[in-house]
């Protein structure tokens, strides 16, 4: 079933010790510009586009045009996963990154409220284009009263940050000293 309410057990990261606190992993989606959003796309293919988050009071917000494949997607199925990668250090001479990621687990749905769709609208605004609140008014006064947009809300269910061992390492490190 697309839409199932049943509760879901997620997997524990197999590298528990490399794990990221919650706040760590909350920080990181707070702090995001760009995160990349996992759907059960056309066909039963995967499908995942980049979108610009804002994680508020526990859900996570962005906006969309009011049709296309993401849209299409999250009306059959409102189970997504959102990847944020916060730090991807290459380390050539070691083979290996150093990285900070968070991966969220969730329900999406397409919010249809006017005022909602405003609230949301806001903090995307006030995260984006902050020093413009008029100019960011303006365009979605705009957007929503051509239907030319609208917000999502995804309540996760699982967060999962995690960090590469040379993070580790150098956390370790610097706790020793």
């Amino acid at each position: 079933m697309p839409n199932d309410k049943r509760p879901q057990e997620f997997r524990p990261l197999r590298r528990a010790d490399q794990a990221l606190s919650r706040d760590e992993a909350e920080t990181i989606l707070g702090e995001a510009k760009t995160a990349v959003l996992a759907l059960s796309g056309d066909g039963g293919f995967p499908y995942a586009v980049p979108v610009n988050p804002v994680y508020h009071e526990g859900k996570i917000y962005f906006h969309s045009a009011p049709e296309g494949h993401k849209i299409d997607a999250l009306r059959r199925c409102a189970k997504v996963s959102l990847c944020v990668v916060a730090q991807d250090d290459v380390l050539p001479e070691k083979l290996t990154t150093a990285y900070r990621s968070v991966i969220v687990f969730g329900r999406a749905r397409i919010v249809d409220r006017p005022d909602e769709q405003r609230r949301i609208a806001e903090l995307i605004g006030g995260k984006y284009a902050p020093g413009y609140p008029e100019l960011c008014r303006r365009a979605v006064d705009a957007a929503l009263s051509a239907g030319k947009m609208v917000c999502v809300e995804i309540v996760p269910e699982h967060i999962a940050g995690k960090c590469g061992r040379q993070v580790l390492l150098r956390r370790r490190e610097t706790e020793s000293r």
